[in-house]
């Protein structure tokens, strides 16, 4: 019934998008030469000429850091001898970095290197939601500003000004000057070196080390890549002051409420995250749930007898435990994410850095803005678990430390399970169902009641819209 529900509401959303504008109707071949995937195109086989218009998260306009004039002609030509020594000299090593940071296009290891940083340093399934939107935001912001710049002045690639320069990869369809590859490896490397400090010099060494591997493969100047590095950089400084206000600093001081119905743990996870300030969200309030059914009532004595009659078989079992251990174990905001990158490698647009940036950046933050809005629900009611409400309810795994009400996993996947329908409407179906199967789950395991995960599914609903709602505004059409 549940899973039903989802599907037809996940429907429900993407026919509206449909009909709003927010998802390409089918067009004559003709009209569009090169189709990509979410609503990309290429014109006259540039790769988005018009990108450097788009909405941006941080900046007050994609031109309010736009670069001075690539350097002239003479500077140019001394350029473009350094490249011709530098193509002489490419070795096996050299050839190896510059496969392994152009593989994927200039977003995907970036991308890794925020899922691996988070997981080595154990961030929870809250705070890592957070920083994926720190860094995809930064991504995004700064890939818009490099296009503002880059059909501002419209520099050619070093191969076009030289035709005998041979390459070590495909000359992108873009205009050379700024470095996208540079631009992200700015931005993102510095957004992490605040996340975790600890690995600061060895993440400016990495950027570095990729926009070089432009250099050594001879598709960009150098001049190219010290504006791109820059160019992110001044980005990701407008990102982590954002970062430093948004309320993710602050100490719980209240009191946990007493009393029959409430949640009554100790050292609840992150009570303070539904203050935390959104992207998309006026506040984590704004689509607030109702009350939870009360602990007394005949509503909740039939919920607990639905979890206390389920009967468990391998095949429940073993998806609760994929949602609890396979996916939340190794955080669920990294799975839900990679599903964004492989996506993005499905449809080919490894060779759109716009729009792969774009669906990053509305992934993460669709994902945080749930994540936050569920937490505010979570400590506005303090709702009992199962097990502390009847001790015969007997549990597959440990209860999560913090209150029932709403699911998070319905919150979070639900989330994820609509934004990336959008995205990738012949995915749509996969998602929802994806997404019902997480909520459902917590159900089969014993630890959240219906009302929970059906609220969280609603919850997620209203976020997800709001996020794609300011999509269908965001000049990518």
């Amino acid at each position: 019934m549940l899973g039903r529900l989802f599907a037809m509401v996940v429907a429900v959303v993407l026919a509206v998008a449909m009909s709003s504008g927010l998802l390409p109707h089918h067009r004559p071949a003709e009209t569009v030469p090169v189709a990509t995937a979410a609503g990309g195109s290429q014109v006259d086989g540039q790769v988005e000429p018009r990108a450097g218009t788009w909405k941006t998260w941080v900046l007050a306009s994609p031109g309010q850091f736009r670069l001075p004039a690539p350097p002239d002609r003479a500077a140019t030509n001394a350029e473009l001898k350094a490249l011709r020594d530098l193509a002489t000299r490419r070795d096996g090593p050299g050839r190896i970095q510059i496969e392994f940071w152009n593989a994927g296009g200039p977003l995907y290891r970036w991308d890794r290197i925020a899922l691996d940083e988070s997981l080595n340093h154990l961030i929870n399934n809250n705070r890592g939601p957070r920083a994926l939107a720190l860094v995809s935001v930064a991504m995004y912001d700064a890939i818009i500003a490099a296009w503002d710049s880059k059909y501002t002045y419209n520099r050619p690639r070093p191969s076009m000004s030289d035709p005998a320069l041979t390459t070590a990869l495909p000359t992108p369809r873009s205009p050379s000057y700024p470095s996208e590859q540079a631009v992200v490896a700015g931005a993102a490397s510095a957004v992490l070196a605040y996340l975790f400090p600890d690995d600061a010099a060895r993440l400016s060494s990495l950027a570095d080390e990729d926009g070089k591997t432009q250099l050594l493969a001879g598709i960009e100047y150098a001049s190219d890549v010290s504006a791109g590095l820059e160019l992110g950089r001044k980005v990701a400084a407008l990102v982590i002051e954002r970062a430093r206000g948004d309320g993710s600093d602050a100490v719980f001081n209240g009191q946990i409420p007493k009393g029959p119905g409430y949640w009554n743990g100790t050292d609840p996870i992150e009570p303070m995250m539904g203050t935390w300030k959104t992207w998309v969200l006026t506040s984590g309030a704004q689509f607030r749930p109702g009350p939870p059914p009360a602990y007394d009532s005949e509503q909740k004595k039939a919920e607990l007898a639905e979890i206390k009659a389920f009967a468990r078989t391998p095949k429940s079992n073993d998806a609760a435990f994929f949602w609890q251990y396979a996916v939340a174990g190794t955080r669920g905001y990294h799975w839900w994410h990679e599903q964004v990158a492989e996506q993005i490698a499905l449809h080919g647009l490894d060779a759109n850095p716009p729009r792969a940036a774009r669906a990053y950046a509305l992934e993460s933050v669709a994902q945080y803005d749930a994540m936050v809005a569920c937490w505010d629900g979570k400590y506005t009611y303090w709702a009992i678990r199962p097990f502390q409400l009847d001790p015969e309810v007997k549990t597959l795994f440990p209860t999560p430390n913090h209150p029932s009400y709403p699911a998070a996993h319905a919150c979070q996947s639900g989330a994820n399970g609509v934004i990336l329908g959008y995205l990738f409407p012949s995915e749509a179906s996969r998602f929802a169902a994806q997404a019902e199967q997480a909520g459902e789950s917590r159900i089969w395991a014993g630890i959240h009641y219906r009302s929970d995960v059906v609220a969280g599914f609603e919850l997620a609903r209203k976020v997800a819209g709001a996020v794609i709602e300011r999509a269908r505004v965001d000049g990518s059409r």
